[in-house]
């Protein structure tokens, strides 16, 4: 179990050291800002969306290792999904974070973002993993109130 964790550790220090679509998206036609103002997190959403499909996404901004490894992570899951997927991948996630959904099916539903379920032991930190998930369901919905984890 500790090789695991070791492992989780290591991939969510990868994400934020190398974080992956991070960048203005040059050919966005939606984007949100989010805001944690616990701890200062900031993070803007970029969506290229066609139809009703995420043709692409990236993100920037500044934030701890948490947050810049979840928007990382979360770009790289909801790429190519429709906009309902990647609303249904937020509230698998958030449930997953938050604890109230520890079933190891939701985990592997959710891929390399269960390295994140170990913020469930810290709730300060759950607002650090969900504060892109917000903004991107702000982006994506054409919402264009900054989004808080609150």
């Amino acid at each position: 179990m500790s090789s695991l964790r070791d492992l989780y550790q290591e991939l969510i220090v990868d994400h934020n050291k190398n974080p992956r679509n991070y960048g203005v998206l040059v050919d966005a036609n939606r984007q949100a800002h989010g805001y944690n103002p616990l701890c200062g997190d900031k993070v803007t959403v970029y969506l290229h969306v066609n139809g009703n499909r995420i043709a692409d996404v990236s993100f920037e901004g500044a934030g701890c290792a948490i947050s810049t490894a979840s928007a990382s992570l979360m770009t790289q899951a909801i790429k190519g999904k429709t906009v309902a997927e990647a609303d249904a991948m937020f509230q698998d996630f958030h449930a997953m974070v938050t604890g109230e959904d520890q079933r190891q099916e939701t985990a592997d539903k959710l891929g390399k973002l269960a390295v994140l379920a170990g913020v469930r032991e810290f709730p300060s930190r759950v607002k650090c993993a969900t504060l892109a998930w917000h903004t991107l369901h702000n982006a994506a919905h054409g919402d264009a109130t900054p989004a808080k984890t609150e």
